[in-house]
Formats: C-alpha cells, structure tokens, sequence
C-alpha cells in the first residue's frame, strides 16, 4: 500500500503581498495538487498565485531551539525598521 504525499499549500492574494500558508493536502503528484489546491483553497476566487510544496521538502526549526536561533536579533535594534514612521501610501509593508 502507498502512501499519497502530503502537500504545504500556499496561497497570494493580490500582488505585492506574500504567499500565506492556507493548508495541507494529499495529492499523486504537484500537477494533482495544484489542482486539488484550486478547488479546496480558492473556491471564491481570492488568490492570484499558489505554490504547493511537499511537505518531506520542508526542514523547520524546533521550537526548543528557540532562543538559540532568535535571541541574538534581539540585541541588533538597528536591523529592525522601528525608528521612522512608514507613511500611509506605502501600502503592504
């Protein structure tokens, strides 16, 4: 017995914003899960784009290793964008 793959589902809705997770799915192939993604993620035409990615292709961080790999940001202020005010006409930033 074989086990379909499971797929991360990825959905844009307008340009210039980013790809949000929406889901998973199981799926034969990338073709099939594309498709499977229109139906089961898009059904009130609220994406422009979609990316579906398998799941084994996927390495994330343990949450444990949290403080490891965040904490040092922590001290670097000048890396995050609080010293100024973004103004309205930006848009999605």
């Amino acid at each position: 017995m074989s086990i379909t793959p499971l797929w991360e589902v990825f959905v844009r809705s307008r340009n210039g914003l980013a790809h949000k997770h929406v889901g998973s799915l199981h799926a034969a192939d990338a073709v099939l899960a594309l498709s499977a993604a229109r139906d089961v993620f898009t059904r009130r035409n609220e994406a422009m784009s979609i990316w579906v990615v398998p799941s084994a292709a996927i390495t994330a961080s343990d949450p444990d290793d949290a403080a490891m790999l965040f904490e040092p940001a922590a001290g670097k202020i000048y890396r995050h964008p609080t010293f100024y005010d973004v103004p309205d006409d930006v848009g999605h930033m």
